[in-house]
């Protein structure tokens, strides 16, 4: 009896400790700024998003390259285009130059951000690594969405960057500081419009397991967004404005940089479809998380 009571008690005395100590790990954590805490969880991720693209420094220099050729495949198709016609609708020639470099600056900071994190989510689904998460004390939809940053895709929106002045150079337009901060605000409403449409779409992969066809498929669009938004009309221009805003997303920044914006209502429509996709896709993986059956059960 003696000995189940020193067994007992010893046990007790290695777990007071882990206990207490632990209790202390989460107070630090309840006394430090949620802002600073998720700065430093950000931090750490780039941290080992760098060490894994420097693991693969062949595949990460070619991707940069097929992603060039890409666009200087964007900006010869329309140059071809420009040989047989002065303007599409009322986009001139380096308007439309100025047009596919911000599509293309977009995508690139939509995928340097989110779009590896997005596509796994059904692997992190069908695996079962979605539990491990959930038990993380951190926000759950934070922690899928940030763990892995692209890193070619800053350097390819660095060569979009350049077009987009050579444009502008060309066009002789020398946007003001307005300008350019109304365009980054757009860019970054963009950005999120698309972060939050795709999440939406992925977490489809909580009833069907696999929706990687669903989000590809989302992203083969984005091929819509280059284009002036006087070329399509009818409902295909209803369609790519309002229920998948391509054409808006893209469309808009381009136009406030080559002083082509009829209207700011334009740009509040921009904001306005950023607030409703991001409490739809919010709403969504809430819906999603209270269906989610794990998958070791």
């Amino acid at each position: 009896m003696r000995g189940s009571e020193f067994k007992v008690q010893s046990s007790k005395s290695a777990v007071a400790p882990a206990t207490s100590q632990r209790d202390g790990v989460q107070g630090e954590a309840r006394r430090t700024p949620a802002f600073v805490r998720y700065a430093t969880i950000y931090a750490a991720l780039w941290k080992n998003s760098v060490a894994r693209e420097m693991g693969f420094k062949v595949n990460f220099l070619l991707w940069i390259v097929v992603e060039l050729l890409w666009f200087a495949l964007q900006l010869t198709f329309m140059a071809v285009v420009y040989q047989h016609t002065d303007h599409i609708g009322d986009w001139t020639k380096w308007e439309v130059v100025l047009l596919v470099g911000a599509s293309h600056f977009i995508q690139q900071v939509f995928q340097a951000f989110f779009l590896t994190n997005v596509t796994q989510l059904s692997e992190l689904v069908r695996t079962g690594r979605l539990d491990f998460m959930l038990l993380l004390p951190v926000n759950t939809r934070f922690i899928v969405s940030a763990r892995q940053v692209d890193l070619g895709g800053f350097v390819n929106a660095g060569s979009a960057a350049v077009v987009m002045v050579y444009a502008l150079v060309r066009l002789g337009i020398v946007p003001g500081a307005a300008q350019i901060a109304g365009f980054l605000s757009l860019v970054v409403a963009g950005v999120l419009i698309h972060y939050s449409l795709m999440f939406l779409l992925a977490s489809v992969s909580f009833w069907t397991v696999r929706a990687q066809g669903i989000v590809w498929g989302y992203y083969s669009l984005f091929n819509v967004a280059r284009l002036p938004d006087e070329a399509v009309g009818g409902f295909f221009k209803v369609f790519f404005t309002f229920a998948v805003p391509m054409l808006l997303v893209a469309n808009v920044p381009a136009r406030l940089l080559a002083d082509k914006l009829n209207s700011p209502f334009q740009m509040l429509l921009v904001v306005v479809m950023c607030l409703a996709c991001q409490a739809a896709a919010e709403l969504g993986w809430r819906f999603a998380l209270r269906h989610y059956t794990s998958a070791s059960s």
